[in-house]
């Protein structure tokens, strides 16, 4: 086992978003911290890109109950009810610590925090920055991160998890951006890896979204459920095509945004007339691809959101960076409606997790968009910055107490990583045609509508994607023949719990399904998969 580097430390938080700086924030009340990060801290993930809100019960008129059911109703009743009771409970208080700590929220002129109203949400209970939130967020978190004695590790990417000769996790073996192999032992390790749906070819995330977590930690062992379940939030970008899948965020419509087809019809009044375009965003992106598909979308593919309506003043003050972003296009969305249509942007599933954010695995926390079970099939807007803060939190506290352990790690781990190292210099592939060919064959085949023959072909796919010898030229080579490896594991992880599930569900359409259940009395439960086995789990109903 030879490696640059070691690095020891009580816990080790591999990812920089909101909630992985959370949890290296609370983790360091009890120990030594390193915080590894893919990127520059602050600058990737998908927390500072967020731009809609943070849902937390703040008024009297709203409870915790109603943001419970609502939460378990958006998702299909595929949640699980403890880690929501957390969410609920502790938005609130996750909600005060980031103003205590000086994040600037609107307010109202009551000077009580601002709130608007999201899809499938009975009031208005999500907390915004203008359509800055996430921005705000991170750098409030990252100002609280600086006051701790955590070691912060940039540009740095994490490879694999390290596991001792018990098999629990002992820390992960990671490269830094000149190829050089740093080996970080803790006695316990937090994976906040955020989301993986730039395996997609249309995408919300940012460039650092390949999904190395799911990836690393079924190779771990660790069981993952209801990963088929992906979230096409239904408003990206259409034009220019190198934007394409740009978000615009649920708060133009919160803010009174209208959707209108080719023709001028406001068309969400044939698919939820109660809720319009607040509607759940898994039928609000169905709703969308329908409209297109029956050919009355626009010539680009997509449909008008239009704000027009609304006054100049409130559109430059709660939606600055939809003003902006436009104008760069050449669009003035004071005067002309916006081009829009789904775009691949969260993925519900993960890791599987207890409340305490143990995963199955000794050893191994996990937290934020990696982690699975708190979203159910479809999340609500303004649950993922909420969720980032409070199981970050919980992730920290209970990694953090976890007890101190003899730092082995498994020499043939290490080597297995190392060789695999050693062999991208004899590949003949490049890993940025894999990638393509991969986005391509999942946008393709395991998109918004799904059945099983394309979901089959993908996976056929997949598996001689992955099978090809890749080729490293270059450190940064090096780096991205083990992104697409990764991001292979991940679209497999996909497919293959897609097939699983027979049913209709959320986010997870099978045009083949031959079950038509409600999904509150639905049979099933999680699908789940791990190296040892996969498979769906029977739930019983009440009859």
């Amino acid at each position: 086992m030879l490696v640059d580097e070691i690095v020891d430390a009580h816990v080790l938080v591999i990812g920089s978003g909101g909630a992985g700086v959370r949890a290296a924030i609370e983790a360091s009340r009890y120990g030594g911290v390193v915080l590894v990060s893919k990127t520059i801290a602050g600058k990737g993930g998908c927390t500072t890109m967020a731009e809609g809100g943070f849902n937390a019960v703040l008024r009297d008129e709203d409870s915790i109950q109603v943001h419970r059911e609502d939460t378990l109703s958006g998702g299909a009743y595929l949640n699980d009810p403890a880690l929501v009771d957390a969410l609920v409970r502790e938005a609130p208080e996750r909600m005060a610590d980031l103003v205590r700590w000086g994040a600037v929220f609107d307010v109202t002129d009551d000077r009580m925090v601002a709130q608007r109203p999201f899809g499938g949400q009975r009031f208005p209970r999500t907390c915004y920055a203008g359509d800055r939130t996430g921005h705000e967020i991170i750098m409030t978190l990252l100002d609280r991160l600086d006051a701790t004695d955590t070691q912060l590790y940039q540009e740095v990417s994490v490879l694999d998890l390290a596991k001792d000769e018990d098999g629990a996790v002992s820390g992960a073996i990671a490269l830094d951006r000149d190829g050089n192999p740093i080996l970080f032992r803790a006695d316990a390790t937090v994976l906040a890896t955020g989301g993986g749906t730039q395996v997609y070819d249309i995408s919300t995330n940012s460039a650092a979204g390949t999904g190395d977590g799911f990836a690393m930690g079924y190779r771990a062992g660790a069981e993952l459920i209801d990963m088929e379940m992906i979230q096409f939030h239904p408003t990206g970008a259409v034009y220019p095509y190198d934007a394409r899948g740009r978000l615009v965020t649920e708060a133009v419509r919160g803010e009174g945004g209208i959707l209108l087809n080719a023709r001028r019809e406001r068309f969400m009044e044939r698919y939820d007339p109660a809720r319009m375009e607040l509607s759940t965003r898994d039928v609000v992106a169905r709703a969308i691809a329908t409209e297109v598909l029956e050919g009355r979308g626009t010539s680009r593919g997509g449909v008008y959101l239009d704000v027009t309506h609304l006054p100049a003043e409130k559109i430059e003050t709660r939606l600055p960076v939809m003003l902006e972003q436009f104008l760069t296009y050449g669009v003035d969305i004071r005067r002309e409606p916006m081009e829009v249509a789904p775009t691949a942007h969260h993925i519900m599933g993960g890791l599987r997790i207890t409340p305490e954010c143990r995963t199955t695995i000794p050893g191994l926390f996990a937290c934020g968009e990696v982690a699975g079970g708190v979203h159910g099939a479809n999340r609500l807007g303004g649950n993922a910055l909420a969720d980032t803060q409070v199981f970050g939190k919980r992730a920290g506290e209970f990694a953090g107490k976890a007890p101190a352990r003899s730092g082995r790690v498994d020499p043939a781990r290490i080597d297995g990583v190392l060789r695999m190292l050693d062999g991208f210099s004899e590949g003949d592939t490049s890993p940025a045609d894999v990638r393509r060919d991969l986005k391509l064959t999942m946008w393709n085949r395991a998109g918004i509508f799904r059945n099983a023959p394309d979901l089959s072909a993908a996976l056929g796919d997949i598996r001689e994607l992955a099978d090809r010898r890749l080729c490293a030229a270059s450190a940064t080579n090096l780096l991205d023949c083990c992104t697409v490896r990764n991001m292979c594991t991940t679209a497999s992880l996909i497919v293959r719990c897609a097939l699983l599930r027979p049913e209709n569900r959320g986010a997870h359409v099978r045009r083949d399904a031959s079950v038509t259940t409600e999904p509150a009395t639905s049979p099933f439960g999680h699908t789940y998969i791990s190296l040892a086995h996969a498979g769906i789990e029977q739930r019983e109903v009440a009859a």
